[in-house]
């Protein structure tokens, strides 16, 4: 993949994570900080680089490895990124009806799997009770509205 190519997904990453800030519910209560002030934050800072990566890429200011003699790409690398790539889609498409704490422990599951953690029962309860601690946190500490544990309602 060149520079260019890069930037493209850079920027389409970018879009995506936008939009989804963007259907953060707004909270019922009146707040000076709502819901969606980090994560505006992070997207914004991470658009920025890739607006600068976006710019030096095409006017040729970045490496191109793909064209370097003798070097290829590391064993496993496009399984590596289809597996990190797939656990942020899995909990983007699956959070509206499964509720936050399965998707989330997929999400961390299939991420985990990019570097090279096993899928067994023990990744399982580990990213399970990091979701869940994500959503006791937000949800019921902090009375964030990320939506049901579970798609029973708790």
């Amino acid at each position: 993949m060149t520079p260019a190519h890069a930037s493209l997904v850079l920027v389409a990453i970018c879009i995506v994570a936008a939009w989804q800030v963007g259907v953060i519910p707004v909270s019922a209560i009146q707040m000076a900080v709502g819901p969606a002030l980090v994560p505006a934050g992070i997207v914004a800072m991470l658009s920025i680089v890739a607006v600068f990566y976006s710019y030096g890429a095409w006017r040729g200011r970045q490496p191109d490895e793909s064209q370097a003699p003798g070097q290829t790409a590391l064993a496993g690398s496009q399984w590596r990124m289809a597996s990190l790539l797939s656990g942020g889609m899995v909990f983007v498409v699956m959070v509206s009806f499964a509720g936050f704490v399965l998707p989330a422990t997929l999400c961390g599951m299939l991420i985990a799997r990019a570097f090279d953690a096993p899928l067994n029962l023990k990744s399982a309860l580990i990213c399970g009770s990091v979701s869940s601690s994500f959503w006791i946190l937000f949800s019921k500490v902090l009375g964030i509205g990320i939506g049901p544990a579970t798609p029973f309602g708790f």
